[in-house]
């Protein structure tokens, strides 16, 4: 029997809401909400970098920290500090979002991007990446376009989008997906694969990914122009 989810449909995005401006002493910042997951991204920088072996004369460096606290998780108690998990986190997100950042102007210095997972239920990558996104244009570094990130992957044999933590252990089988993108031009950033599908699932599954992240991506924009129409 094939899987059928009990909330919404196969390329429907849990209920989404975004916010920057929300770390009052980070120079950018932003809150990334999808369905029961919540990202908070702050931004510290550009500041000159140490060790000096570590600065590049032409460019500055972005450097990401992810962390989810201890009470965020859906299951049981994640366990405070670095994991090796967390580090690999930071690293693809550091490499998602480098792509639309331009930091030439800031030679031999970093950006510093916190992410701090306050409530989880899958997904938690991507909103991660999606509220560091908006954090660095809150911040008014030159960037090429936002970055947008999303999961695609198949439930039994269903393509959908936005897995949650159920889908994600679902006993008949799952494979999950996280991809990143630049809406703007199309460009992948971050693409990731846990499981083994065939050609035809890969595309099903990548295709209802890049829809997810244009919605994703209007979200982010009116979030953007909300605080600005404020100010």
């Amino acid at each position: 029997m094939s899987y059928k989810r009990p909330d919404r449909k196969e390329d429907e995005l849990r209920p989404m809401e975004a916010k920057v401006g929300v770390v009052k002493n980070a120079i950018g910042s932003a809150m990334f909400k999808i369905g029961k997951t919540i990202a908070i991204a702050a931004v510290y920088g550009p500041r000159e970098l140490h060790p000096r072996f570590l600065q590049n004369a032409e460019t500055g460096i972005l450097r990401c920290n992810y962390n989810m606290m201890a009470f965020s998780g859906s299951g049981n108690r994640v366990r405070p500090g670095p994991s090796r998990r967390s580090k690999e986190i930071a690293l693809v997100t550091t490499k998602a979002l480098e792509p639309a950042l331009d930091l030439t102007e800031f030679p031999k210095t970093v950006v510093d991007v916190f992410i701090e997972l306050i409530q989880t239920d899958a997904g938690t990558r991507c909103a991660g990446i999606c509220a560091a996104s908006m954090a660095l244009a809150d911040a008014g570094l030159n960037m090429k376009d936002l970055v947008c990130a999303v999961s695609g992957g198949m439930v039994g044999d269903v393509p959908v989008v936005d897995l949650d933590y159920d889908e994600e252990s679902y006993e008949g089988g799952a494979v999950d997906i996280p991809i990143a993108m630049m809406p703007r031009t199309g460009e992948i950033t971050l693409m990731q694969l846990d499981g083994v599908l065939s050609k035809e699932q890969l595309h099903e599954a990548m295709k209802l990914a890049k829809k997810g992240c244009e919605d994703i991506y209007n979200v982010q924009k009116e979030a953007l122009k909300a605080k600005y129409k404020e100010e």
